[in-house]
């Protein structure tokens, strides 16, 4: 849903391109893009329009019809570039197939990801597992070719995984040449970390389905530090989604030596722990709090990205700082380019931030995305629950298999 402000009808001046600007200096935008200039909302005035929700009305003054870039500062210009373009890849509306977990493969060009574990159209539940399924870059690629760009529809293969793969939620890698997949468990069946060959016939190897006796929460996200350590999040959304029993520990971020199997927090304090992600160096963890939603959540509870500094030797997260609290739903899955932007999956589509949390932009969907990932040399492929999108942008992402 758009929402529009009484009174900014005049904030933008349609260019022929089909861009939109409020700020002259700017000039030529790039294709699909729109400038909306912070000035140009900072008073809405007394007998304005206040949004009232973060979850029932999005922020697109200039009723733009999505997809497409909502630029607020033209540093996003360099994410961008001069001919971005933004494009739905795949499609499936009564299925949320392309939920979060989404791993970027280059040796086969082919980026996997889950299906909703438990939520609206995700089509697993207590007595149902969810899906992970694959897409082929290659095929996206040639469709795009034959059909410039317009929407395609490409084939979504779904991968027959043991089952110990129980609600996957979070991936990443390729760690050591395999799928690197955190699993929320379900019923009984324990959370786990898995590593998953991502090649038929896809076995697969558990590496850890517990803490100290203990099962964990749902597994949520995970990430790989350069150090090799794997870190990953525990949330309650499989207890508020009715497919895990009543949590025995609190949302807290993890720490797993991959090699001795030895497992530590790292950092709690949280409401509901989500996504993670590390700038290149590992120098500083980003962790998104989705508070305001499940459960009896309201909009006065967390939808923000913290930043963390990272302990050098024990690594743990030091320094919490606000990175962004966002306008749009919440933010969901994160991922860093190799300029240090950050990038998070939120009620609206793709919301990107710089380092000192200026937000410059959005990927505005007009709908909810979880989580997105770099494919290949800038590719970022969005996860948006019964659609997938490709953006060609500028900006790149950096290896995310660790050292």
């Amino acid at each position: 849903m758009s929402f529009v402000f009484a009174g900014l009808a005049a904030l933008a001046t349609l260019k022929s391109s089909g861009a939109v600007s409020s700020n002259a200096t700017l000039g030529s935008l790039p294709p699909q893009s729109v400038f909306v200039d912070p000035r140009s909302f900072a008073v809405i005035g007394q007998n304005g329009t206040f949004r009232a929700s973060s979850f029932e009305g999005f922020f697109n003054p200039t009723s733009t019809t999505p997809p497409f870039f909502q630029i607020f500062d033209q540093e996003f210009l360099k994410v961008l570039g001069a001919s971005p373009s933004l494009t739905e890849i795949a499609s499936n509306p009564g299925f949320a197939f392309a939920h979060e977990a989404p791993i970027y493969v280059p040796e086969t060009d082919e980026l996997f990801f889950a299906s909703n574990d438990g939520g609206l159209l995700g089509m697993s539940d207590l007595d149902h597992n969810n899906e992970v399924s694959k897409i082929s870059m290659a095929e996206v690629e040639a469709a795009l070719a034959r059909k410039s760009s317009s929407p395609v529809n490409v084939t979504v293969t779904p991968l027959n995984l043991s089952d110990t793969i129980q609600m996957t939620n979070g991936g990443t890698g390729p760690f050591r040449s395999q799928l690197l997949l955190v699993n929320s468990g379900r019923g009984p069946l324990p959370p786990n970390i898995a590593l998953v060959n991502p090649k038929a016939p896809f076995n697969s190897t558990i590496i850890l389905d517990n803490f100290f006796g203990r099962q964990f929460n749902s597994l949520n996200d995970v990430k790989i530090h350069p150090s090799g350590k794997i870190f990953f999040t525990d949330v309650t959304y499989g207890f508020l989604n009715n497919f895990r029993p009543a949590p025995l520990m609190p949302n807290q971020v993890y720490r797993l030596d991959p090699d001795t199997r030895a497992v530590r927090v790292v950092a709690d304090g949280f409401d509901k722990c989500n996504g993670i992600a590390f700038t290149a160096d590992g120098n500083t963890a980003y962790i998104s709090d989705t508070g305001a939603t499940g459960g009896n959540s309201t909009q006065t509870e967390p939808s923000t990205v913290y930043a963390f500094d990272v302990d050098p030797i024990s690594h743990v997260f030091k320094n919490r700082r606000v990175l962004a609290y966002v306008d749009a739903g919440v933010p969901d899955g994160i991922q860093v380019d190799t300029n240090g932007n950050v990038y998070s999956g939120t009620g609206d589509g793709v919301q990107t931030w710089n380092s000192e949390g200026t937000l410059l932009g959005k990927f505005f969907l007009g709908t909810t995305s979880a989580n997105m990932v770099f494919a290949g040399k800038g590719r970022l492929v969005i996860l948006a629950e019964t659609k997938i999108f490709l953006a060609n942008i500028a900006a790149e992402g950096f290896d995310l298999g660790g050292n």
